[in-house]
């Protein structure tokens, strides 16, 4: 991060926000929704207008920008080593109750970038909707060790 502006243009905060803030060895990331090059993979309610591949797709892109965002705002020298919360927020249908599965796309990102870190603690909500009609949105808290933390 320079100047408080995240290095990869396409984490851009949608309103008055940071995407990402260190502090002490936590990076705090804001809720992360699937968009790839700005643009949202898919809209809709899991349940209704997404089906539970297309859900779990989602997820893995949104946790992937939650951890670029938690990356912005690393200082030089110093790495991601866990997540340490996980937040899956889902837009899901009436009567979807399917949360965990969908939430565990999210848990398998986290497993694949920090193979030997523990599993974060995890929560996964139904919602009626997200930002900009989103399937689901991610947030997470990380730890990151190495470099001048402040």
């Amino acid at each position: 991060m320079t100047d408080g502006v995240p290095r990869d243009a396409r984490l851009q905060p949608a309103g008055a926000y940071s995407v990402a803030r260190l502090v002490g060895e936590l990076v705090h990331t804001a809720g992360m929704t699937p968009r790839v090059d700005g643009a949202l993979v898919a809209t809709g309610r899991i349940g209704r207008e997404l089906d539970d591949a297309q859900a779990l797709s989602a997820t893995r892109i949104a946790t992937e920008r939650a951890l670029a965002a938690a990356a912005s705002a690393v200082p030089e020298g110093a790495v991601l080593t866990e997540v340490v919360s996980l937040t899956v927020y889902l837009a899901v249908a009436d009567g979807f109750v399917r949360l965990s599965e969908i939430a565990d796309a999210a848990s398998a990102v986290v497993v694949e970038r920090f193979p030997d870190a523990s599993l974060p603690v995890r929560a996964a909500l139904g919602v009626a909707a997200l930002p900009g009609d989103a399937p689901v949105e991610i947030q997470l808290v990380a730890r990151c060790t190495g470099g001048p933390i402040t």
